[in-house]
């Protein structure tokens, strides 16, 4: 099978926009994807397109996908809706490396769009709540933030995990997320800041929770017949993988962990020939802090009784031994569900490409992005490699691989 390589990627400004569309937002993301490739890219030579989206709202709930490509000018290519809740842009991108690989088409554009701040906060509970458990969860009055405090609770007396390492995740997003000019919540706060916010869903509160957010993102993705027309430095996707479990999460096993992230990052990791000590930085799904810890240990970084400290260490920081979410993350940078896992996707773009301003990292050479569908009923993992073809990749050391069989992209 064929490698694909990100040549490009690029997004509109996420938060709240009244005067936007979801289609004028895509169009901004389109552009500036396209705009980014090196050695430029004419729209007719996309191939197919994949448009990840929840449909907040209602709005253009059947064909959403011809909807806004149609609109950028892409006429007559095959188009893909993916609806995987907050997952579906990062399984439109690996919808569009299976594309690639398995030799039907040369580029792909693999995108997200969501508009989510012109309904009721009702309104949006009611459509963020159809991507849990409908039956037993939502219906009984379970919120999103009551979900993952359940989590946040169980972490805090299994491994004793505190509310000050929670805020640490917001501190260090924030302070990220202030030097992307894209960013909802492009502003620092302090650690007394974090602490002291009104509680949402104890122990969680506003800091430890991201925005509804308006947004699109795109990424071009193209194959190793073709890359070589468009840039001569190019981005590897050097593994991918994907993951699902039961939806609620009263049906699972652990409350303290994400078995679907844990089943990607692992095919992800088998697919590259990289562990997690190999990576330079990370962009994980951080919708509540407690997320971003348990993404830590779900993607190997350090066990799960670490995360707490690794975060209040200083280890994720952008000068700390492995950098996580350097673009704010949900948190600060926003959390558009369908635009959020090509939006991750962006950042490792613009990381890899030495193209991320004020919060670029010392050369990295390998990046990470987790994306995560409600509280874990599907996640998919992609591995970045900067250059054409593979350096010596390190060991997949970190933990042992489970036994989850291939993963088909």
């Amino acid at each position: 099978m064929r490698d694909a390589y990100l040549i490009g990627a690029g997004q509109s400004d996420y938060g709240s926009f009244p005067g936007e569309s979801y289609r004028s937002l895509f169009r901004t993301a389109f552009e500036n994807a396209r705009d980014s490739v090196p050695d430029g890219i004419e729209s007719e030579a996309v191939d197919e397109a994949v448009v990840g989206t929840l449909g907040v709202g209602g709005r253009q709930l059947g064909l959403p996908g011809p909807a806004v490509t149609e609109h950028v000018g892409l006429h007559g290519i095959p188009v893909t809706r993916v609806e995987n809740a907050c997952a579906a842009s990062g399984y439109s991108v690996r919808q569009g490396v299976q594309a690639i690989r398995s030799g039907m088409a040369d580029v792909v554009l693999a995108s997200g769009v969501e508009i989510m701040t012109d309904v009721s906060g009702d309104a949006v509970r009611y459509w963020l709540g159809v991507s849990g458990e409908t039956e037993w969860e939502r219906l009984s009055g379970t919120t999103f933030a009551g979900v993952y405090a359940q989590m946040a609770s169980r972490h805090m007396q299994e491994y004793g995990t505190t509310r000050e390492q929670l805020s640490h995740v917001a501190v260090k997003n924030h302070e990220n997320g202030a030097k992307n000019p894209h960013a909802q919540l492009g502003f620092e706060c302090s650690l007394e800041d974090a602490m002291d916010a009104p509680t949402v869903a104890d122990p969680l509160n506003l800091y430890h929770c991201c925005p509804t957010t308006d947004g699109a993102a795109c990424v071009l993705l193209a194959s190793e017949d073709v890359v070589e027309n468009y840039t001569d430095d190019p981005i590897r996707v050097a593994g991918v993988g994907a993951g699902s479990d039961r939806v609620g999460l009263f049906q699972r096993d652990t409350y303290t962990a994400v078995p679907a992230s844990q089943y990607a990052a692992d095919r992800a990791y088998e697919m590259a020939g990289y562990g997690p000590d190999d990576l330079d930085f990370a962009e994980v799904h951080d919708c509540f802090a407690i997320a971003e810890l348990m993404a830590y240990s779900d993607l190997g970084l350090c066990e799960p009784e670490e995360a707490g400290e690794f975060v209040a260490s200083g280890k994720t920081g952008r000068d700390g031994e492995m950098p996580v979410n350097t673009s704010g993350g949900l948190k600060s940078k926003g959390h558009p569900i369908g635009a959020t896992g090509a939006g991750q996707v962006v950042e490792v773009f613009k990381q890899l490409s030495g193209e991320a301003g004020e919060r670029q990292l010392d050369d990295p050479q390998i990046g990470l992005t987790h994306n995560v569908g409600g509280s874990g009923g599907a996640a998919v993992v992609h591995v970045f490699e900067k250059g054409g073809a593979p350096s010596a990749p390190g060991s997949a050391s970190g933990r042992s691989p489970r036994d989850t069989g291939g993963d088909a992209a």
